[in-house]
């Protein structure tokens, strides 16, 4: 203990060491220097010389103070964020995955974009969000959703009912939140942060492909293939979780089978609405296309081509954040349904 306590005290003396020495050197001078007492147009010369360079030794040693506390308190956010939007793994039953993302804040690792893959016994479900606003006011948002979606897609077999968790959580944030900035209101206000608001695409791929979407507000992905990149479309998208009440019905939307060696591009929508200097948009099926060429699709070579296109398009980092997911189907049996038919039959078309 007493060991553990030298170290403690050390590392808090151990800063003060330099401002004290420029400190003693400055009185130092002043009191033991003759030249110091005089009042000559060279004593003033020499003496304004040593506090400059006195002075300069200060602020250089804060100002290396402050770059290391501001090292080490970005090194912390990031872990922190990391935890909270933590890094895909490569494969989930039989899926590859490659995801990305790209935070408008210079100052933080993620903002208001939110994905996860989660491999549960009602097939592989997904989640792509994008919450209103960037940077760092986002992420609390982001922490509500995300925490109730990685509960909720093993607690419940319908994914209606997934999208339903997600809202209750969604807005219990947000009035908490609400609370917490006007406590002197008191009670549950009746409308907490009524600008607030999160789109949300929901998948559901179950062992033999098939694909369950529900969407709110959000992008639809791309479907990927040799030589082709689709637009994955189905019914009329729901509301935006936060400013309207979900219906009271929530079918899951069938977009048909996701065939071995095919894939699905999720993305928020800071990427078709990035702009070049000229304002055009980014052309993201042009670059898809060529993204997937005509062989094979690898998910990590789409998710650099896109990456690396946009930075280009937007001249550097892009005005709102970025999120990219790739999910490729590599698995390598066939599997059958009851009726014999094998799974690249689709039971209807995805367009």
């Amino acid at each position: 203990m007493i060991r553990v306590r030298s170290r403690l005290f050390r590392k808090r003396l151990l800063p003060l060491g330099p401002p004290l020495l420029w400190g003693a050197t400055a009185v130092t001078y002043k009191l033991a220097c003759p030249l110091a007492q005089q009042n000559g147009l060279r004593a003033r010369i020499v003496t304004s010389a040593v506090f400059f360079v006195v002075g300069t030794g200060l602020v250089l040693q804060a100002r290396r103070a402050l770059l290391r506390e501001l090292r080490e308190a970005r090194a912390v956010a990031c872990a922190a964020q990391r935890v909270l939007v933590r890094p895909l793994p490569a494969r989930v039953a039989g899926l590859n995955l490659a995801a990305t993302q790209l935070s408008a804040d210079p100052g933080a690792v993620i903002g208001g974009d939110l994905y996860e893959v989660i491999a549960t016994e009602h097939g592989v479900r997904v989640v792509m969000g994008d919450v209103r606003g960037h940077g760092l006011a986002a992420v609390g948002m982001v922490a509500a959703v995300l925490g109730s979606f990685r509960e909720a897609v093993h607690d419940e077999p319908d994914l209606g009912r997934v999208l339903r968790r997600l809202e209750r959580a969604f807005a219990r944030h947000l009035r908490e939140r609400a609370r917490g900035e006007h406590p002197s209101a008191g009670g549950e206000p009746d409308h907490p942060v009524a600008e607030e608001f999160v789109t949300v695409l929901l998948l559901e791929i179950r062992p033999d492909g098939e694909v369950h979407v529900l969407n709110c507000g959000h992008p639809w992905p791309y479907l990927l293939g040799p030589a082709r990149a689709e637009p994955l479309t189905g019914a009329e998208p729901l509301p935006p979780l936060g400013p309207f009440p979900l219906p009271a019905e929530l079918p899951a939307v069938g977009c048909g089978r996701l065939l071995p060696g095919e894939a699905l591009f999720l993305h928020t929508d800071g990427v078709e609405d990035a702009r070049d200097g000229r304002g055009r948009f980014f052309p993201l099926p042009a670059v898809l296309a060529d993204a997937v060429g005509a062989g094979p699709v690898c998910p990590q070579s789409v998710l650099r081509a896109v990456l690396a296109a946009l930075l280009r398009h937007a001249g550097g980092r892009p005005a709102d954040d970025v999120a990219l997911l790739v999910v490729h189907n590599d698995r390598r049996h066939v599997v059958r349904q009851l009726s014999g038919e094998p799974v690249g039959h689709r039971a209807h078309r995805l367009t």
